[in-house]
C-alpha cells in the first residue's frame, strides 16, 4: 500500500509541475485515473471527488453513497490523525493528517455497503455505500 501511495504522490507532483508550466498556467485537459488511495493537496482533488467524508469530533459523519470506482475525498477537521480503513479486506485504507488534512481514495468497483473504521481510534465507525 505504501508503494502505491508513493507512486501516486510522485505522479501527482509530476502532474502539478508539468501543468504549472503550461502556457497560461492551465492543463492539457488529459485525465488520469486516481490511485487506490493517496494523500492530496486539497483543491485539486476536491474538484474530482464524487463525495466527501468529513471527520469532525472523532466522528465520520453521515453515511456516504457513491458510484462504483468514484473518487472519495476525506477531510479531517480534528487535530488528531485518522484513517479510513475498510472493515473487510483491502477495499480502501487511507491515512489523513489532522488539522484540515485531506486524502482521497477510489471506491470499490463492486456495489455494496462497506463498513469502515479508524485504526487509531477503534470507536470510530462509518459506512460507504457503492451503487
Amino acid at each position: 500500500m505504501k508503494a502505491i501511495q508513493s507512486r501516486a504522490a510522485a505522479l501527482l507532483l509530476a502532474m502539478l509541475l508539468v501543468g504549472g508550466c503550461a502556457q497560461g498556467g492551465g492543463s492539457s485537459g488529459a485525465a488520469t485515473a486516481p490511485a487506490a488511495s493517496t494523500t492530496t493537496a486539497g483543491a485539486a482533488s476536491a474538484a474530482t471527488a464524487a463525495a466527501t467524508i468529513t471527520i469532525r469530533n472523532f466522528d465520520f459523519g453521515t453515511p456516504v453513497t457513491v458510484a462504483p470506482g468514484a473518487v472519495v475525498m476525506v477531510t479531517n477537521m480534528d487535530n488528531a490523525a485518522h484513517t479510513v480503513t475498510a472493515d473487510q479486506g483491502s477495499a480502501f485504507d487511507v491515512d489523513v493528517r489532522g488539522g484540515g488534512g485531506t486524502a482521497t481514495f477510489t471506491a470499490p468497483s463492486a456495489p455494496g455497503t462497506y463498513a469502515y473504521h479508524c485504526t487509531y481510534h477503534p470507536n470510530m465507525h462509518g459506512t460507504l455505500t457503492v451503487k
